[in-house]
């Protein structure tokens, strides 16, 4: 057995092990690099595509958006999540961490295949975007980048997954892990899926690059590559998910209102959320019919169903652990006494009502192939994804970082008044940014192109004057957005630079097991405790609401495009 150390903090309890804890300094600190440098390539795509601007030339364009989609969806979403990995299985269960060096190795893999892939893209020949499909070919390097950081990645889910093999073996918990840790066990399952489906699409690719095979499928590459491109999302939902049921625990003590319900809806996750990429298929002429109707009008719906119930289950249990300490008044005191001025909670909380009204509801209706042809390929795409993507993911590992800095990197917080106000200017602009987004992208305004005029063609399109409004107001919001993300930047990395150094805590030779604890009523059965979140419930019928008359009034635009009104 490896020789280590265990460091029990005083502030929140948890025990941190030495090794699992430098590798999760180490990989959430360049995941926060990462995200510097995409959230500066933001502040070109968004003053180019405000008409008003038009900044960047089309070449520079073209290979800042690329940088910027794989920077942000890829780099700084993955090492967070692998530190979230390190964190859901070494602390949690509060044991040692498997085969640390080939964590290590596993880190300068990512390390080096995003540094190598960000040159490639910089060095101006590879502006593939981040579908990359062939035969618009890239540089050997920017694969190889990928690959290697695709490597690194899986490695680490395997040692995740090693992890919790010792935790059990020496018994540092007793029954069933945490519902935390379980989601994190979902998030990997699907990580190991979607990084093998890169691997086996982005190898021949490699292989084409530099001339050992001739010819990659066109066909073959888009519907694997989207078993990689799209299923890296559903990692992120599993994950951060796990992190807003962790941030309910933290807040409020809150415990799930039912464990097996809760379970059972990220086993889902595991059989169904994938086929979610098939809508980026729905418009491709070589995939037939049948396939597109049963993944995307069956098999995605118990996907959906799974969300629902993560959205339903988690601010019920905060209303049931608020109830408990006595705001029982009307429907909603419980939500009114809510710490908001904390921003663990307030960036979990604008998150998690984001993803569900705009990612959530916006998804499902791109995923009916009937209704996915009025905006594929349009702007709205973009704003569905920045919804689940930066509003869901971004801002839950926002969250969670204020917990941590104190926690994990033993440092005060840095300005706490402007960390109050961050979530709130980050997500709300966001909210604004992905509704007049997708605004604009239900007028036609295209997904990529460098330049909605058209300037100089010859036919060229008149767009009314909603669409150039809508994506100047995308500019506003952007940049309002970025500021947020830069106020969370000044936040972290001035914490950990200039932050007051906290007590470190004992520290000990051994682990503590996690002593046992006996299980609520209500996490043995399905809804024991009946469903004592009136608050919640009415939530829910506002979110059904909304999905239906969103639902509605898109079949209405589709009606009027095919003249059957």
């Amino acid at each position: 057995m490896t020789t280590t150390t265990y460091r029990t903090c005083p502030r929140s309890g948890l025990q941190f092990e030495s090794q699992a804890e430098k590798l999760m300094i180490v990989n959430a600190v360049t995941a926060v690099v990462a995200l510097l440098v995409g959230g500066i390539l933001a502040v070109g795509v968004v003053l180019t595509r405000w008409p008003t601007i038009h900044w960047l030339a089309a070449d520079t364009f073209y290979m800042v958006l690329t940088a910027h989609g794989i920077d942000m969806l890829i780099f700084w979403i993955i090492f967070f999540e692998v530190a979230v990995l390190y964190f859901c299985s070494s602390t949690l269960l509060r044991c040692r961490i498997a085969t640390p060096r080939i964590a290590w190795l596993a880190f300068v893999l990512m390390l080096v295949g995003a540094v190598m892939n960000n040159i490639a893209v910089f060095q101006g020949s590879s502006s593939v975007m981040m579908t990359s499909y062939v035969p618009m070919m890239a540089a050997p390097t920017f694969y190889l980048g990928l690959i290697l950081f695709a490597v690194g990645a899986l490695v680490a889910c395997f040692i995740f997954f090693g992890t919790l093999v010792i935790a059990k073996r020496e018994k540092t918990y007793q029954g069933s892990v945490p519902l935390v840790t379980f989601g994190a066990i979902t998030a990997a399952i699907i990580a190991v899926f979607t990084i093998t489906s890169g691997a086996i699409i982005l190898i021949p690719t490699f292989l084409m690059s530099v001339g050992v095979i001739q010819h990659v499928d066109a066909l073959v590459y888009r519907t694997i590559w989207w078993a990689f491109g799209h299923s890296s999302q559903q990692i992120n939902v599993a994950a951060h998910i796990s992190i807003w049921y962790a941030v309910a625990a933290i807040a409020f003590g809150a415990k799930p209102m039912s464990e097996r319900v809760s379970r059972g809806a990220f086993l889902l996750y595991i059989l169904f959320l994938q086929l979610a990429s098939a809508h980026h298929l729905l418009a491709d002429p070589g995939v037939s019919t049948a396939w597109k109707v049963v993944n995307t009008s069956y098999f995605m719906y118990f996907a959906v169903l799974a969300s629902m119930i993560h959205g339903l289950t988690i601010p019920g249990a905060i209303e049931v652990a608020q109830r408990a300490k006595g705001y029982n008044n009307g429907l909603f005191e419980w939500l009114r006494k809510a710490p908001w001025g904390n921003p663990v909670f307030s960036g979990m909380f604008i998150s998690l009502i984001g993803f569900g009204f705009l990612g959530g509801i916006s998804g499902v209706m791109m995923g009916t192939e009937q209704l996915n042809m009025i905006i594929h390929n349009t702007i709205y795409v973009p704003g569905h994804f920045h919804a689940t993507v930066v509003i869901g993911t971004t801002l839950s590992f926002m969250a969670l970082t204020y917990f941590l800095i104190p926690v994990l990197f033993r440092r005060e917080m840095i300005n706490p008044g402007l960390a109050k106000f961050q979530p709130y200017m980050f997500g709300l602009s966001m909210y604004f940014f992905c509704l007049v987004m997708m605004g604009a992208g239900t007028l036609g305004v295209s997904r990529r192109h460098w330049d909605m005029a058209f300037s100089g063609a010859a036919m060229a399109y008149e767009w009314p004057g909603a669409a150039y409004l809508m994506m100047g107001l995308v500019g506003v919001a952007g940049i309002a957005a970025i500021a947020g993300g830069a106020i969370y930047i000044y936040i972290t990395v001035g914490s950990l630079l200039w932050g007051k150094k906290l007590d470190t805590g004992a520290v000990s030779a051994k682990f503590t097991p996690i002593p046992p604890t006996a299980p609520t009523i209500v996490a043995q059965s399905y809804g024991s405790a009946g469903f004592a979140a009136p608050g919640t419930f009415v939530m829910a019928m506002v979110f059904l609401v909304s999905f239906v008359l969103y639902y509605f009034i898109n079949w209405k635009y589709l009606s009027q495009v095919w003249g059957l009104s």
